[in-house]
């Protein structure tokens, strides 16, 4: 980092860098304008924008060290050995530059461009988000053999900052409650999707060393719960993680790093023997799910390049069809990552990068990166050819199997599936439809709906498992189908043959019915999958839900009361006292239509889980090992992971 921090020293990053674009009045009355919503998405996103602030500071060249940790009472701490953020007076607002970056929305260095090259985040509005929507935070700045602190309630400054001490260090610590009034779902961190977010900064930032101590939790040798993440090679690594469930095809990582008409790329990627593509795109840190330019300009170098070698190599030369664009990224993992200064996003949920230079820039960097691996490893690019081969005539076979699906999607109400029930209602918004496992429970959950909006269809058994099976297999399998059929939705637009036409969804909630044991979990993931795989749209607009049917029912005279895990369950016994009688639900079958209506489908009481992905690449990697064919990683997943569960040797 010695090189970055020779090109930023040259500018004093003091107080006068600080500038102050508005207010942050609206922060706590409308919180998701600023970090998406108020559940656990958004209690985790209040981390992430401290964090970034730290990660600036380190792309700068002036932070090696992060460390994150989850307190007793659920606050956090992060600590960072940056420069310190300036405490000196800020001259417009009259006050301490902290003060101003913990107060006033949209300050900070990162609108310097002397300051900062590039940044992550909300761009600016991060760490007085946070201040604002916290009971309580307090900041110490390390800087200029002085220690400074100041303290805020709900954004409001309690004191003044000042000295408290001396000291060699340098570096800030933010440690924040988040507001109960405001996070009213929970308050609780996980640490897995801490974890999890963490890791990914490691490998998207190589050399940065970053901490996770959780003190909820000590391990048998006394000390707390906790990870470091760091990493030397970067996303090279970052691919072999994702990746590590999947049998490779070749014998390394491909990867490119460098600067390309003055935008910094950094390109890693790999084929395997899977059948999924798993493109992972990010800017300046940020995840950007919807793509861009930058993904755009991945897409055509890679498809130019390996086009220009498979023709000069006469593999083609037999084929009677065209190869498409799909059919060289089957069965591929990348990651592509840069670093822009004024990146602009647009998107329904701002993650799409809309910078035109930027799609040169990669294009540039994958076609010099591919050239050059294909000449030096004939023998991996020959495979690689084979593979885009073999992938263009299954999109072909998987064409007349599609063409069978939209041609059953497309007719009148005739075309629906025998099997399911429908609902009367004709607004897809009002309208819901439950996938339950079983005839039985299919039968069960018809008697007790309500007709009027919720429609039931009963699944034989568990599906296809998708992470395994060639695309026309999948269009192939009658009960993936009938899910096509039934929600009225099809594959494939002029511009994006992978493309779901979601206008034409017939039900805007989907949910996923199955019993509560180690079978319908298996059923669920089953369906997650292809959802995951050949729907993900439905899971990013907020479609997909878990049903959760009760596991007992507790009962004792004229009393009873369900119980939803066994904590609840002996709570409920332990208030009803001796002579309570506890009845089993092992599945959706043994209860009656009108228990499944109180418990699990009425909207007034029942409880449904949404789905969401929060971290794409992480989703990638835990579906790939939970339904792919390598047997250890997924059998320590679930020693972790499940409540209860029989492994099989």
């Amino acid at each position: 980092m010695s090189d970055k921090k020779e090109e930023f020293n040259k500018h004093n990053y003091s107080a006068d860098s600080i500038q102050a674009l508005e207010g942050m009045e609206h922060v706590r009355m409308r919180p998701s304008m600023y970090i998406g919503d108020v559940g656990t998405r958004g209690l985790h996103h209040l981390v992430y924008e401290v964090v970034d602030n730290s990660i600036d500071e380190a792309l700068a060249g002036h932070c090696d060290n992060i460390t994150v940790t989850i307190n007793e009472d659920n606050s956090i701490t992060t600590e960072d050995d940056g420069r310190g953020i300036p405490v000196d007076l800020h001259k417009k607002e009259g006050v301490s530059a902290l003060e101003v970056v913990m107060t006033k929305i949209g300050a900070g260095g990162k609108f310097d461009k002397d300051s900062y090259k590039v940044s992550g985040g909300l761009h600016g509005v991060g760490v007085s988000c946070v201040n604002a929507l916290s009971e309580h935070l307090k900041a110490t700045v390390y800087r200029g053999g002085k220690i400074y602190e100041q303290e805020y309630e709900r954004g409001k400054a309690m004191y003044p900052v000042k000295a408290v001490g001396d000291t060699d260090k340098r570096g800030t610590t933010v440690t924040f409650k988040p507001d109960a009034t405001i996070f009213t779902q929970t308050l609780e961190y996980s640490y897995d999707t801490l974890a999890s977010r963490l890791r990914e900064l490691a490998y998207l930032n190589k050399g940065i060393t970053v901490h996770l101590i959780d003190k909820r939790h000590k391990k048998d040798d006394g000390e707390f719960e906790g990870e470091t993440f760091y990493s030397e090679e970067g996303l090279k690594e970052f691919i072999k993680f994702l990746d590590g469930n999947r049998e490779p095809l070749m014998r390394e990582v491909i990867s490119f790093e460098g600067e390309k008409n003055g935008v910094p790329v950094e390109v890693a990627m790999i084929y395997n023997t899977s059948y999924a593509e798993n493109l992972h795109s990010y800017v300046n840190n940020i995840n950007t799910h919807e793509g861009g330019t930058h993904l755009s300009g991945f897409r055509r170098g890679l498809t130019h390049t390996l086009k220009k070698y498979a023709d000069a190599s006469g593999m083609l030369d037999k084929l009677k069809f065209d190869i498409a664009g799909d059919d060289f990224r089957e069965g591929l993992t990348a990651i592509i990552s840069v670093k822009v200064q004024e990146p602009q996003f647009e998107g329904q949920t701002k993650t799409k990068l809309g910078n035109r230079e930027v799609s040169a820039s990669v294009s540039q960097a994958v076609s010099e990166m591919l050239t050059d691996y294909l000449e030096e490893h004939p023998d991996d690019a020959k495979t690689i050819v084979q593979k885009v081969i073999l992938a263009a005539q299954a999109r072909h076979a998987a064409q007349k199997a599609r063409d069978m699906v939209q041609r059953k999607t497309v007719m009148s109400i005739g075309g629906l599936p025998g099997k399911l029930s429908d609902c009367s209602e004709q607004d897809p918004a009002k309208c819901e439809v439950f996938l339950v496992e079983g005839d039985s429970a299919g039968g069960t959950a018809k008697q007790g709906r309500d007709r009027a909006f919720q429609a039931i269809l009963p699944l034989r058994g568990k599906i296809l498992n998708v992470e395994k099976a060639m695309t026309h297999k999948v269009f192939e399998n009658e009960e993936i189908k009938n899910i096509f059929t039934a929600l009225g939705v099809t594959i494939g637009t002029e511009e994006d043959s992978k493309a779901l036409n979601l206008s034409k969804l017939r039900y805007h909630k989907v949910v996923i019915m199955c019993d509560a044991d180690i079978d319908g979990s298996h059923i669920s993931t089953l369906i997650l999958t292809f959802f995951f795989r050949y729907m993900k749209e439905l899971i990013e607009n907020g479609h997909i839900y878990i049903a959760t049917p009760p596991l007992y029912l507790v009962k004792k005279g004229a009393k009873k009361q369900y119980a939803w895990s066994d904590k609840e369950r002996d709570e409920i016994v332990e208030g009803f006292g001796d002579g309570s009688k506890i009845q089993r639900y092992k599945g959706l079958g043994e209860m009656n239509a009108e228990q499944l209506w109180d418990t699990t489908m009425n909207p007034e009481f029942r409880t449904m889980r949404l789905v969401q992905i929060d971290n794409g690449g992480e989703a990638d990697r835990i579906f790939s090992m939970l339904m792919g064919d390598e047997v250890p990683p997924r059998r320590e997943f679930i020693e972790k992971n499940a409540i209860y569960a029989n492994i099989d040797a």
